[in-house]
C-alpha cells in the first residue's frame, strides 16, 4: 500500500515548477515533495536553503525522495526565476471590500483557464510558514494566486497549500492540448520593464505610480500571451513608453 509505481510521470503542456522561499520547517519540505509527486509533479526549487536534508525531511517525503534529491537550490529570487516565463505568487492574506489596492488574486482553476492552449515554464511560489511572501516579493510576481478557503481560517499549512494547487493543476492541465509556446523569460522581463517605464511617465502622484505599474502588469499577464502576442504587445508598449517619456521631458 502506498508504494511508488514504476510508471512515467504525466506529460503536461505546462512545465510547473514549485518554488519554496526560505521554508522554516524541514518536515514541510518533505511533505511538499510528497504532495507534488502525488499529482505527477517533480520540479522543486528552493530559495535560501543549504540542501542538507535531515531525517524528518526524508521521512515526510516518503516515496518522493527523487523530488527531494533533484530539488534545485538558489541563493536569491533573480537567479531562481531567470528561465521562467511566468511567476505566480501565492498568499492566503486577502484584501476585503470594493477598493482592492494590491492583492488581485486568481483561483487555481481561473489561472489554468487563462493558460489554455499554451506551453512553457511557470513558477508557482510559496513563502515561508508564518508570514508567507512579503509585499516586495509579491510585487515581483506576474500574477497572484489564492486557494478559495473558508474566510474564517484561510491560511493553509505550506505543504497542504502546495498539494491543493498541485491537485488543481493536475485535474485541469490534463484536459489541455499543447498548441503555442508561452512568452519566453526574456519577453517577461521586458514586459515588466516597459510597464514600469509607462507607469513612471504617467501624470500621476509618485504614490500612485507603483499601483499603476502593478495593475498594468497584472492585466497584461492575466491574458496569458503567447510568444507572438507578447512580441506584438511589446512593440506597442515600447512605442507608448517612448512617446510618454518624450512628452514628460518636454513638460519638464
Amino acid at each position: 500500500m502506498g508504494n511508488r509505481l514504476d510508471i512515467s510521470l504525466p506529460e503536461y503542456p505546462l512545465e510547473i515548477v514549485f518554488v519554496l522561499v526560505k521554508p522554516a520547517f524541514s518536515g514541510n519540505i518533505g511533505a511538499v515533495c510528497r504532495g507534488m509527486l502525488n499529482f505527477g509533479f517533480d520540479k522543486l526549487r528552493i530559495i535560501g536553503h543549504d540542501g542538507e536534508w535531515d531525517e524528518e525531511t526524508r521521512k515526510r517525503a516518503k516515496h518522493a525522495q527523487s523530488v527531494l534529491d533533484n530539488a534545485e537550490l538558489f541563493d536569491d529570487w533573480e537567479s531562481c526565476m531567470n528561465d521562467v516565463s511566468m511567476v505566480i505568487g501565492t498568499s492566503g492574506k486577502r484584501e476585503l471590500g470594493t477598493k482592492i489596492q494590491f492583492r488581485h488574486f486568481l483561483t487555481p482553476n481561473e489561472l489554468i483557464d487563462n493558460f489554455e492552449g499554451l506551453n512553457g515554464r511557470v513558477a508557482i511560489v510559496f513563502g515561508p510558514e508564518g508570514m508567507g511572501l512579503l509585499q516586495d516579493e509579491l510585487r515581483q510576481c506576474d500574477l497572484l494566486l489564492t486557494i478559495p478557503s473558508w474566510e474564517g481560517y484561510p491560511i493553509l499549512n505550506l505543504s497542504h497549500a502546495v498539494t491543493v494547487v498541485a491537485y488543481s493543476m493536475h485535474t485541469k492541465i490534463t484536459e489541455m492540448e499543447e498548441e503555442k509556446p508561452m512568452m519566453n523569460a526574456d519577453q517577461r522581463r521586458t514586459m515588466r520593464d516597459v510597464a514600469a517605464r509607462i507607469a513612471q511617465s504617467l501624470p500621476l502622484h509618485e504614490s500612485k505610480k507603483r499601483g499603476a505599474e502593478e495593475q498594468l502588469i497584472r492585466t497584461l499577464m492575466r491574458s496569458g500571451p503567447d510568444e507572438f502576442e507578447a512580441h506584438r504587445l511589446l512593440g506597442i508598449l515600447t512605442d507608448a513608453a517612448n512617446a510618454l517619456e518624450i512628452v514628460q521631458r518636454n513638460d519638464n
